[in-house]
């Protein structure tokens, strides 16, 4: 059977949805998913490196203005007496009104990256900077808590293509831009006979074994979808059709326990403010409708949605009213079940500063082990091999 480039590019498509692994198939014969009952992680990628200063504002640091005559926020809402947080976020400040976002400061890693490529890889991985993984945080989350899994859908990726955070070694999850279109993809003629399809070479029958079970999996994620639609009114930006795909398979009774979603790009170098602007806004309303939608349903103690960026930007900005590559940044968590509310640790000290660059006092590491140990209850020590403590926000 020759295949046609037309139909290679397809199946190529299909293909990154899929785990492409021999477990993944000795996994859809196993009768045990996870406790569907557990709670629900949600991670907002910020592609391209947000500005974290112009996102949580020290509002009375004379270095911050000046080192950013042009650019600086100064209509920031006041969070207390020290911080405010950038206009176009205003939901976001509700949030922290009520109780329901936390906001760690100065998140980083020990010798920091600024290329794009290589922090997001240590990022996804949690590796150190001189390490090198292929396997990401999430990814081996799987491999830890799923190796008895009726369907590979307990994370699910938003996305045509699946990140290095979702990759394990022995589990991946699942990656898909719309569970429609997927669904109709999976459906046509030519993918269905791959059911039926034997190749005497070993790998190319495997593709065809594997590609024919991703249309199982198409099908399961098209009808949890539809179970539960949404009556919540989302925006029409990507990211707020992203937020409603989600929020339309947390309500269905599907096994997924992770859900990862990414705007950008952050990448400022040029007229920030305009282009961050744009960005938060969409972010603002699209979680501001799906945080609606969970309250609404009562599920929002049982979700917790975390941002982070791959580094912030310099302290100080460039000649053409933007920011170029930094460090430290903030993260985000927004949820009905947070422990520490507000602003969780001091402010970036812009006093002490590295070649111009914020020098980091929390270590991603240990937020994702908080994770790992208080939310989605994992054993944090191997599938991170951390044991520097947690956090007690969550």
């Amino acid at each position: 059977m020759l295949i046609k480039r037309r139909e290679f590019l397809k199946i190529s498509s299909l293909a990154t949805a899929s785990l492409l692994m021999p477990n993944f198939l000795k996994a859809m014969t196993l009768d045990e998913a996870l406790n569907q009952d557990q709670k629900i992680l949600i991670v907002l990628q910020f592609t391209g490196g947000n500005d974290g200063l112009n996102t949580i504002i020290p509002t009375r640091n004379d270095i911050y203005f000046k080192e950013r005559n042009s650019i600086a926020i100064k209509d920031s809402l006041q969070l207390n007496d020290e911080a405010g947080i950038n206009p176009a976020l205003s939901y976001f400040k509700e949030l922290y009104d009520n109780g329901e976002l936390s906001v760690m400061n100065n998140v980083g890693y020990p010798n920091p990256d600024k290329s794009h490529f290589r922090s997001m890889d240590i990022w996804h991985s949690a590796s150190k900077s001189n390490e090198y993984l292929e396997t990401g945080w999430l990814g081996r989350f799987l491999d830890e808590e799923c190796y008895r899994c009726e369907h590979p859908t307990q994370a699910l990726e938003v996305d045509d293509m699946l990140s290095l955070a979702l990759k394990g070694e022995k589990n991946k999850a699942f990656a898909f831009k719309d569970p429609k279109r997927l669904y109709q993809t999976s459906q046509e003629k030519y993918f269905k006979s791959l059911y039926d399809h034997h190749h005497d070479d070993e790998t190319v029958s495997y593709l065809y074994q594997t590609l024919g079970s991703t249309i199982n999996n198409a099908d399961y994620i098209f009808e949890k979808s539809k179970a539960k639609k949404s009556t919540e009114s989302y925006p029409n930006s990507q990211l707020g059709k992203d937020f409603k795909t989600v929020a339309s398979l947390i309500k269905s009774d599907i096994n997924t326990r992770v859900y990862y979603l990414s705007i950008g790009s952050f990448d400022t170098h040029v007229n920030q403010n305009e282009r961050q602007r744009k960005l938060f806004s969409d972010i603002n309303e699209a979680v501001k409708s799906f945080v609606t939608d969970m309250k609404s349903n009562e599920l929002f103690d049982d979700i917790l949605l975390m941002t982070f960026s791959e580094f912030g930007r310099r302290v100080a900005q460039n000649a053409s009213n933007g920011t170029d590559h930094g460090t430290a940044n903030q993260m985000f968590f927004i949820g009905g079940g947070l422990k520490k509310k507000g602003i969780l640790n001091p402010l970036p000290d812009l006093t002490k500063l590295n070649e111009g660059d914020l020098i980091y006092t929390e270590d991603f590491r240990k937020v994702y082990a908080t994770i790992l140990k208080n939310w989605l209850k994992a054993d944090s020590s191997k599938v991170l091999g951390w044991k520097n403590g947690i956090y007690d926000f969550i």
